[in-house]
């Protein structure tokens, strides 16, 4: 019937939890495992089908928790193994499914490995680590993406080498070219399928193999970084080990987050007949509106639509015959949807909230919603430095400080920029701190809470965006052409209308979707509409002309099913 084998994991939702600012039950005012498990019959009245949970091991959180201290044991903040369990047990319980952070580029300078590994050159987990010793002299530039000083490498006195750091000096990049690393991680794997989780979303997988050389960075790459770790020579060799020796034998689904990941090496990682993983998210949209390599900076100039277009048409079209895509839009590590892709004004805030749901649940790829999407949570746009928690914004800060860059320009930056913009805590209601906790909250509560972005006051509102969400992932539900149907693109070089349609056998749909703050006239052509019904919109529709014209409210959107 499909050209794509039918899988839950294609057909599903995912709804993605970052713990610390989902629920406080403790009064510490950082999320639990206890405030998850009692808001699951929101989650299962959301329609979802799948949560992705952020880390919530032991860890130091020093980057919130991917810096993980025990993959076994549970972070005290958030609670105890039993609590988890309890979680589990209540997902189970509800048809939901667990997937979990597999952070294994790297782990905590505290884990019991690296503690060891540092003790001395001889030590047997000392080749768990990238080590350089001193006498070699310093070892070639790498970057490291939360160093102060954007420096990879760090000087450990007690062996008088360097060791290698990806991200934070509290982050150690372990050594997958050591099999006993790799077995070790496998173990974690089993370790929480055991247990009854049904998958992992994998931290940056494309960066765990390294040339062991450590050469000076390859001309070709001019300083892209990230290209550059993203093509270690033995990547799908331990990919595919992985998949035989552990995730082969569980009914589970992995999607890896693939920085530098481009679209002529997509199908070496998500092609069925290679037994790697089952898709991944790349980065060329979360890319769109920064400024080159430097990835936390925003253009000046706003992106133009037939960009937008041309990255999510030049991914599908990878995935039409072999391998599977995501869609996502935000997550934990980037600023909120409705704020980054349309606008947050309170004029047009409803409906580019709505329309941007609609996309995400109309396109060919396995949708990720991040907590708070759904009532259409915005950026906090934080004002002072004080303000932010997240290692990354303190200390490009202080990086930029030490330079004599304007801080000024930086705050107004990270206003748009910053990962704490996806941070704030989840708004329940309008009590205080938006019913997240009874204590002083972790990191700010959005003030704007108490103006109708909360979950009380959306589910009394039938027009709101919580309840448009909840009938948008009903529709693609209940028509599998908008799962697996094919992709065509129309009107390519309109920069105010998305148009497409979506084809499977005998179902046919066509997609509207304004990007504008303008009412917008469009034509469609190469459409019969003799006996089109509007499926869902999330605004008044309008039709004249023969069915053929069609005018759009600002960001309105529009789902007609065809005959």
């Amino acid at each position: 019937m499909f050209e794509q084998k039918r899988k839950w994991w294609k057909e599903g939702v995912v709804y993605q939890i970052y713990p610390r600012s989902f629920q406080d039950t403790s009064g510490n005012g950082v999320g639990d495992l206890k405030g998850i498990t009692n808001r699951l019959d929101y989650i299962k009245s959301l329609e979802v089908d799948i949560i992705w949970l952020c880390p919530v091991y032991d860890s130091p959180n020093d980057d919130n928790g991917y810096d993980i201290r025990d993959y076994k044991n549970i972070m005290d903040e958030f609670g105890t193994m039993s609590d988890f369990d309890e979680l589990l047990a209540g997902m189970k319980s509800r048809d939901l499914r667990l997937v979990m952070d597999l952070v294994a580029n790297h782990t905590s300078d505290e884990h019991l490995w690296f503690q060891e590994s540092r003790k001395s050159r001889d030590n047997k987990y000392r080749n768990y680590y990238h080590w350089w010793p001193a006498e070699k002299g310093t070892p070639p530039k790498r970057w490291s993406y939360f160093d102060v000083d954007a420096n990879a490498w760090k000087y450990d006195e007690q062996t008088d080498s360097y060791y290698l750091h990806y991200f934070s000096i509290k982050q150690p990049d372990l050594k997958w070219e050591n099999p006993k690393v790799r077995e070790e991680i496998y173990d974690i794997i089993r370790f929480w399928f055991d247990k009854g989780v049904d998958g992992f979303r994998m931290d940056v997988i494309p960066f765990i193999s390294k040339d062991t050389t450590y050469p000076e960075l390859p001309e070709k790459y001019n300083g892209n970084f990230v290209s550059y770790y993203s093509e270690g020579p033995r990547l799908h060799e331990f990919l595919n080990e992985m998949n035989q020796q552990v995730l082969s034998k569980y009914d589970i689904m992995t999607v890896g987050e693939a920085p530098g990941i481009t679209l002529d090496k997509a199908l070496d990682f998500v092609d069925e007949d290679r037994e790697e993983l089952n898709m991944f998210f790349h980065f060329d949209l979360m890319s769109l509106d920064r400024d080159g390599h430097e990835v936390f900076w925003m253009q000046k100039e706003k992106w133009k639509l037939t960009e937008f277009k041309k990255i999510h048409s030049d991914w599908d079209a990878v995935f039409a015959k072999k391998g599977w895509g995501s869609i996502f839009l935000s997550n934990h590590d980037f600023p909120r949807s409705v704020s980054r892709w349309a606008n947050d004004s309170i004029e047009h805030w409803h409906n580019s909230a709505t329309m941007l749901h609609t996309f995400l649940l109309t396109m060919r790829g396995t949708p990720y919603f991040y907590f708070g999407d759904e009532i259409g949570m915005t950026n906090a746009g934080f004002e002072h430095i004080e303000d932010y928690k997240d290692i990354n914004t303190i200390n490009r800060y202080e990086l930029l400080k030490q330079n004599n860059i304007s801080l000024k320009d930086f705050i107004e930056n990270e206003k748009e920029a910053a990962r704490d913009n996806a941070r704030t805590p989840m708004q329940w209601d309008e009590t205080k701190n938006a019913g997240f906790t009874n204590s002083k909250s972790w990191i700010k509560v959005n003030s704007n809470y108490r103006k109708g972005i909360n979950v009380a006051s959306q589910e009394k509102d039938e027009n709101s965006v919580l309840n448009y969400y909840k009938k948008m992932v009903q529709i693609r539900k209940t028509n599998l052409g908008l799962v697996y149907g094919a992709y065509q693109l129309l009107l390519d070089d309109n920069e105010y209308v998305y148009a497409y349609t979506r084809v499977l056998n005998s179902e046919k749909y066509l997609i509207l979707l304004s990007f504008s703050e303008l009412e917008t006239t469009v034509e469609i052509n190469e459409i019969s509409f003799k006996n089109a019904s509007l499926l869902i919109s999330n605004d008044q529709a309008e039709k004249t002309k023969l069915d053929k014209v069609f005018t759009l409210k600002p960001y309105q959107a529009l789902v007609y099913e065809l005959a």
